[in-house]
């Protein structure tokens, strides 16, 4: 890895293990724990804001990932968010790093608790962001399900999903969206067989247990923080409330007048906020 590589420029690497080849770039620092990012539904390396990135990576190595079947990765996507957990847990090991930090964005942040939760040795912190517990309070606008699922997603679509309506909110969404088609070799976008198994997987997270609905959550020893927007349509709000009453060390951020992508709205203070969080 060379220290001048950034969010734009990092080559694409690939790691096999158990039969799967995984994407991954790697560039930032190499002081300090690495922070590996876990993408939100059908995204893969290149759906992160530069800013985001290469802000984080000043102090740190930054690793984005593409989880098995999910665009440039060989093998079957999961369609569970433990399965998908378990492949996090093979490519850190190929890596040969006793820990990571990690940021999950939406179903990444399934991904990561259920990573905590499994392999707890592998976290030392977590960066959880517009996203849910398991069995979470579900989206209420029926226009989602089939905005999130449209094979090609316009503008529009993105703006409605990330953003709030007011014009504030779709000027940083706008700008946002330019930075994040800036790299020049981008990915693969993923199949659809992709969206299919995490649709599942999705589908299967929010199914209401028959008790001890939050419990999972009391049993996460590492610090978190909680991120989100101060209205999120896709993953609502008040989910990130619960992720902070019922894990025991858990810290709660808002952003202002945003939705699920606040931390691509506001990407400045997100560095600042995480950056203080992982080296406290």
């Amino acid at each position: 890895m060379s220290a001048a590589e950034t969010h734009l420029t990092a080559p694409t690497r690939f790691i096999e293990a158990n039969g799967v080849r995984y994407a991954y770039r790697r560039f930032g620092s190499e002081e300090g724990v690495p922070l590996i990012f876990l993408p939100h539904f059908r995204a893969g390396m290149d759906h992160w804001d530069p800013l985001v990135t290469d802000g984080l990576a000043s102090g740190r190595a930054v690793i984005l990932f593409n989880n098995a079947g999910i665009a440039s990765s060989s093998g079957e996507p999961a369609d569970t968010i433990d399965t998908s957990a378990d492949h996090v847990a093979r490519f850190v090991r190929a890596l040969d790093l006793r820990a990571v930090d990690v940021l999950g964005f939406s179903i990444g942040g399934y991904i990561a608790q259920s990573l905590v939760l499994r392999y707890p040795d592998l976290v030392r912190r977590l960066i959880l962001a517009g996203t849910a517990p398991r069995n979470g309070e579900l989206a209420s606008d029926p226009r989602i399900p089939a905005v999130a699922a449209n094979p090609i997603p316009t503008l529009e679509d993105f703006l409605f999903l990330f953003f709030t309506p007011s014009e504030t909110s779709q000027i940083a969404g706008k700008a946002f969206l330019k930075r994040r088609y800036q790299r020049t070799e981008q990915d693969v976008p993923s199949s659809a067989d992709a969206m299919e198994a995490q649709s599942a997987a999705i589908a299967a997270w929010g199914a209401v247990p028959q008790r001890g609905r939050y419990a999972r959550l009391e049993k996460i020893r590492q610090a978190v923080l909680v991120v989100n927007g101060h209205d999120d349509i896709m993953v609502p709000t008040i989910n990130s409330f619960i992720l902070q009453q019922h894990i025991p060390s858990a810290t709660l951020i808002l952003y202002p007048d945003s939705g699920h992508g606040a931390l691509f709205q506001f990407p400045d203070l997100f560095v600042q906020h995480v950056t203080t969080f992982l080296d406290a």
